[in-house]
């Protein structure tokens, strides 16, 4: 679904990090953590267009590949059956759902879901499904029941907005819906053994909702939480673990174009870190099957800046996501109502190896881990132009160096609360870091240096 987006309202116009501040929001018990996902890196599955076949078998050939890539979480977009009524294009938005416990024909059958399932954990994956509870499709068996919907004056069931028109808008006020929902969400992981849900609109659902869904869904395995918002607060106080960092990913699309400094990167990273609720943190992303299809490609965003944002997205504090394609260098836009499809993935090739040491790097550094609470700690430098941060946990450190600019730029940065040896990200090998640190940066180069080998 076309990702409409709240606005992110900015609670704090200063840097708290200057002021010592920590993170004020308490821990809610509601939202857990599941130990195989303290170091993860997730993987959005586009099922229909990542193979000519646009199946679950043919995706199912590449896990051998991704387990090499190092990735974790596998999120798979809607595998359901797509609606026809009111459908766009030849085969219809994902997110227009006609039966929440059933299996889109297109990829296969139950039995094909099962066995993607059962390998990819075999080979230490865990799966998440994209869930769509803020609407379904317009012939889905529920519109039966007028009163699960919205409706307008005159009794008819209505979109959730004037460009959904593919999708009727479901009312949570109404109880016997609420436990539908829940009932569909279980199934999948009683029948499948799913390991959890993206939430897809989850700010468009009441967060009470989310509350219940989750406390009984955990009641039957831990599961991992990921909602598509950024706006809402209790839902990560009360249902999930993570959500988009839409802020971050807006941030490098105007870095890209020249309109940040170090100082705006350092309020925002404060800003985040302070309003975050303890055991939680954002999904980092440079592109997904929205930006994609509808913003362009991450080459047509970032240009040259994509390597750096890259590494950004894998040192900042949060889960960092590859899409489809994204590991080997995809500059395809992908249509979204339309059979499509990603260029040859079997392949390895630059882009690859360098993703590759890039999920080895937060898989085997504990300061970039999910719950490490590594905070991202400001070095002091002299170019407003360069991005430079630690994150420390215990003796595991990571130091972010970004030339953000499309010119050659030289700085100074303080590391004399970092002094120590470092493995090179450009190069694998050791360096030391003493009191300070010079260097000249061409356009858009970073160096990452690592208390372990990636």
């Amino acid at each position: 679904m076309t990702t409409k987006r709240l606005n992110i309202i900015i609670a704090a116009m200063f840097s708290f990090a200057a002021l010592g501040l920590q993170p004020a929001i308490a821990y809610n018990s509601n939202s857990v953590l599941p130990s195989w996902a303290n170091s993860a890196t997730i993987y959005e599955v586009n099922v229909r267009q990542y193979t000519e076949a646009g199946t679950f078998k043919a995706f199912e050939a590449n896990l051998p590949r991704l387990q090499k890539l190092g990735v974790k979480i596998l999120w798979l977009m809607p595998i359901h059956p797509i609606s026809e009524l009111n459908r766009k294009g030849a085969l219809g938005s994902p997110y227009s759902v006609a039966d929440y416990k059933g299996i889109n024909p297109e990829f296969g059958n139950a039995a094909d879901f099962k066995s993607l399932v059962t390998k990819a954990h075999a080979l230490g994956f865990k799966v998440i499904l994209d869930w769509v509870a803020n609407h379904s499709g317009w012939d889905n068996p529920w519109t039966a029941n007028k009163s699960w919907y919205h409706t307008d004056s005159n009794g008819n069931i209505v979109p959730p907005n004037n460009d959904w028109t593919d999708v009727a808008w479901l009312n949570y006020n109404n109880q016997d819906m609420r436990k539908a929902m829940i009932d569909a969400m279980s199934y999948w992981v009683k029948t499948f053994d799913v390991d959890g849900f993206r939430a897809d609109v989850a700010a468009g659902v009441p967060t009470d909702f989310w509350k219940q869904a989750n406390t009984q869904l955990q009641a039957i395995k831990p599961l991992f939480m990921l909602a598509e918002d950024q706006s809402v607060q209790s839902l990560l106080d009360d249902a999930f673990i993570s959500n988009y960092n839409w802020e971050l990913k807006d941030f490098m699309n105007a870095a890209a174009a020249g309109q940040k400094t170090r100082a705006n990167f350092e309020a925002m990273a404060a800003n985040q870190a302070f309003n975050y609720p303890t055991r939680s943190f954002p999904m980092n992303f440079i592109t997904n099957h929205d930006e994609n299809s509808w913003s362009g490609t991450e080459f047509d965003r970032l240009g040259a800046a994509v390597p750096a944002m890259a590494a950004l997205t894998f040192t900042y504090p949060g889960l960092p996501l590859i899409y489809s394609g994204q590991e080997v260098g995809n500059t395809k836009r992908l249509a979204f109502f339309e059979k499509d499809v990603l260029p040859n993935m079997s392949v390895a090739n630059a882009t690859t190896t360098f993703y590759t040491r890039l999920v080895s790097l937060k898989t085997k550094n504990a300061a970039l881990w999910n719950s490490s609470k590594a905070k991202l700690v400001p070095i002091t430098g002299d170019n407003n132009s360069v991005f430079a941060y630690s994150r420390v946990s215990g003796t595991n450190k990571v130091v972010t160096v970004i030339n953000a600019s499309d010119k050659t730029q030289k700085v100074t940065l303080n590391v004399t609360k970092l002094n120590s040896s470092y493995y090179l990200f450009s190069t694998g090998k050791v360096t030391t870091l003493k009191n300070t640190l010079t260097l000249t940066l061409k356009p858009w180069q970073f160096e990452i240096y690592s208390s372990r080998a990636a």
